[in-house]
């Protein structure tokens, strides 16, 4: 059975550019394996991550993240088994910060600013969607 898991966290004290880019390589190296697909958002310090996969890989992998250091304040924003996959193309894709249209965040928000914190789980699956439609997603699978 296929789950789909949305959660936000926010980076650990000291985590930099090299922490967030080794988080990506880890997710990249160990998911296929896995059977694991998603797409990472970073942005000023906040992790946003759409997780696919097995129910029990998807668990399992969300448990680590709830113990992994380099996360803080972790918050599950969407679970629900699903049929078929959104973002089966990326081992682990990143939303391409430098495409990103404040315009779309915006259309979700109050402010321009990506904080799922700030709003419901339902929307921030949306402005994932948005993310794949515009073609702000990167990386190799």
């Amino acid at each position: 059975m296929l789950v789909r898991l949305l959660y936000a966290s926010r980076a650990a004290a000291g985590s930099d550019a090299a922490t967030q880019a080794a988080i990506l390589h880890q997710s990249k190296a160990q998911n296929p394996a896995l059977g694991i697909t998603g797409v990472l958002c970073v942005s000023e310090g906040i992790y946003m991550q759409v997780l696919e996969g097995g129910r029990a890989a998807v668990n399992a992998l969300y448990g680590r993240i709830l113990r992994d250091p380099r996360h803080r304040d972790v918050e599950l924003l969407s679970y629900e088994e699903i049929s078929e996959r959104r973002f089966a193309a990326w081992a682990m894709g990143q939303v391409n910060l430098g495409r990103l249209n404040p315009a779309l965040v915006l259309k979700y928000s109050e402010l321009p600013t990506l904080d799922p914190y700030l709003v419901s789980g339902q929307v921030s699956m949306a402005l994932f969607m948005d993310l794949v439609a515009t073609a702000a997603i990167v990386a190799q699978p």
